[in-house]
């Protein structure tokens, strides 16, 4: 067997300026079995945190039959190997290690957190989870239920509809317009077979990506990747998703419920994070609601007019897809003002830009507010995946906030226009709204 490969941008001993380089505090390990992961080491606190992702996600459920990839994230943690699901429960009650799975459109996901001196025990638990989930009859009845129980909730709750029927209107007839956690008629339909063909096709090597931080060198993390995935398949069986294009812009939906308030989603088309403009859309979308007082939505909706407490836009990127994002909630009688007043300041953004006092204000939150994402262990693991599932490298660590401050109002006046285009916008409301 061959040694494992590490590598760091720099050599440990930094000096005080380059040691605020988050990038040189990374290594690239690559385990003996070829399996890849970021490791930043830290010993000030005896802890170990893990994320990683196998890509796929509720994209590759199987057809009809949408939350398949969610049952399965529920029950990787309840039983493996030769430990039931109560055992199971208990081994990782016994040595605090706390692992969970969950599924989004793209991925499936997992988070591990143990003391280091738990280490051994924890990761062995991650491989029968990873390599050996039992999925029994009892915990799949179980999760199933929960799951449905969940949905019988929101099937009333203004929030929830208002967000899905958003989502249906706007990809129709695609994957990512489909519920993540699924239908309730849908739900009893799903099989063990169902939940094991989707294993199969996208639990490999290939797919994976780690993200580490903790009191762990680089030669033990490759030791445990190779115990934990070594066994994995090279590769799987992922299913090519279509690109996504967004529908319904210009369209407006509306869902009876019997509530006082509206609640409101609206959006468009957005950019992909690989388009040479997706960071100048970053800042102007700030401008417009990225959730600060000095937003314009906030502004003009919360604090001239009071027409609502909460108003929000951002920017959604998926493997396949981005859209334009936000939402709000106010009185039934006062929902078509609002919507009035947030496509007006969209309008106006895409056809005048931002102000250069605004430009300003945004670029400094955006530059200041990115260290508030690594000041846990748990964050900068869940930064470094997301790095490594978007495709960015981890020179982007340096690189952001340098291309950020690069944003100019050429830059911001051209994103403006590409992002609002004629400020037509999709819009799904859960209410009784009235003018709408």
């Amino acid at each position: 067997m061959t040694a494992p490969a590490i590598t760091t941008p720099l050599a440990p001993n930094l000096k005080p300026a380059e040691a605020r380089s988050r990038a040189a505090s990374v290594q690239k390990v690559v385990s003996s079995g070829g399996v890849e992961a970021w490791l930043v080491e830290d010993y000030a606190v005896p802890l170990v945190a893990v994320e990683l992702a196998f890509k796929g996600g509720a994209s590759q459920d199987p057809a009809g039959k949408p939350g398949a990839a969610n049952l399965l994230a529920g029950l990787l943690d309840e039983g493996a190997g030769p430990l039931d699901a109560e055992a199971f429960h208990k081994a990782l009650d016994e040595d605090a290690i706390e692992l969970s799975f969950s599924a989004d459109r793209d991925m499936l996901t997992g988070r591990l957190q143990t003391l280091s001196r738990n280490s051994a025990r924890a990761f062995e638990l991650l491989r029968l989870a990873v390599n050996e989930a039992r999925l029994d009859a009892e915990p799949f009845e179980r999760v199933v239920g929960q799951i449905s129980a969940g949905l019988k909730r929101e099937a009333n709750d203004p929030d929830t509809v208002a967000s899905r029927s958003f989502r249906a209107a706007a990809y129709a007839g695609h994957p990512y317009g489909l519920p993540v956690r699924g239908d309730l008629d849908v739900l009893p339909r799903l099989a063990r077979g169902d939940l094991t063909d989707l294993r199969a096709k996208t639990f490999a090597r290939e797919n994976l990506k780690i993200a580490v931080v903790g009191a762990i060198d680089a030669v033990s993390l490759a030791k445990r990747l190779d115990e934990v995935f070594g066994a994995l398949p090279a590769s799987g069986h992922v299913a090519p998703v279509p690109d996504a294009a967004f529908s319904g812009e210009g369209k407006r939906v509306i869902v009876d419920i019997d509530v006082p308030q509206s609640t409101i989603r609206f959006g468009r088309q957005g950019l992909a994070r690989t388009d040479p403009d997706f960071l100048a859309a970053t800042v102007v979308n700030h401008v417009l609601g990225g959730g600060v007082f000095s937003a314009r939505l906030f502004r003009e909706v919360r604090e001239k007019r009071g027409l609502a407490y909460s108003v929000y836009s951002q920017l959604l990127t998926y493997d396949h897809g981005a859209m334009l994002y936000g939402g709000t909630s106010t009185k039934n009688e006062r929902a078509a003002e609002s919507m009035a007043v947030i496509e007006a300041e969209i309008k106006s953004l895409a056809e005048a830009g931002p102000s250069e006092e605004e430009l300003e204000k945004a670029k400094k939150y955006l530059i200041g507010s990115y260290a508030l994402r690594f000041d846990t262990s748990t964050k900068i693991a869940a930064q470094l995946l997301h790095l490594q599932t978007d495709g960015y490298g981890v020179e982007y660590l340096d690189e952001r906030n340098r291309l950020i401050a690069a944003v100019g109002m050429d830059d911001a006046k051209r994103a403006a226009k590409r992002l609002f285009g004629d400020a037509s916008l999709l819009v799904t409301v859960a209410g009784r709204p009235e003018g709408m």
